[in-house]
C-alpha cells in the first residue's frame, strides 16, 4: 500500500460554532465553507491549509450519529485523517491481509477502523 499524499484531518467538537471560531480565530485559518450532512447528522466547517489538504470541523446533530457516538464515548479531537493512495483495491487487500478491519469496502473510499490503527479512523480514497 502506497499513502499518495495527506488528505485532510476530521475533528469533532461539541459545538460547531465554538469550533469555527477555534481553527478560524485561535489558529488563523481561513473558513472555506460550512455544510450539513443529514444523512451523516452532522454539521461541516472547512478549512484549506496552506501546503494542501484541509481541516474538517464536525459537530453532531443527533447524538445517534457515529460523530455523536463517538464524542460521548471519547470527547473532542481528532476524528478522522485521511489519505489518498495510488490503487485503493490494493491498499484493501493489503491491510485486510494485515488483519485490519474496514469499512464501507467498494465505495469510492474505505474507512479503516480505529480499533486496527490504535484508536484513529483512517480514511483511503484513490489519488486524483
Amino acid at each position: 500500500m502506497t499513502l499518495a499524499a495527506f488528505d485532510h484531518l476530521v475533528v469533532r467538537v461539541g459545538d460547531i460554532d465554538e469550533g469555527i471560531a477555534t481553527y478560524r480565530d485561535t489558529l488563523g485559518l481561513t473558513l472555506d465553507r460550512t455544510d450539513e450532512s443529514a444523512a451523516l447528522g452532522i454539521k461541516q466547517a472547512f478549512f484549506n491549509l496552506p501546503g494542501g489538504g484541509f481541516i474538517e470541523v464536525v459537530a453532531p446533530i443527533e447524538s445517534q450519529s457515529a460523530v455523536g457516538q463517538a464524542l460521548e464515548k471519547r470527547g473532542e479531537g481528532i476524528h478522522t485523517v485521511a489519505f489518498a493512495v495510488d490503487d485503493l483495491a490494493a491498499a484493501c487487500a493489503k491491510l485486510k491481509e494485515g488483519g485490519a478491519r474496514l469499512i464501507g469496502e467498494g465505495g469510492p473510499q474505505v474507512f479503516v477502523h480505529p480499533k486496527s490503527t490504535h484508536g484513529i479512523l483512517l480514511q483511503l480514497s484513490e489519488a486524483k
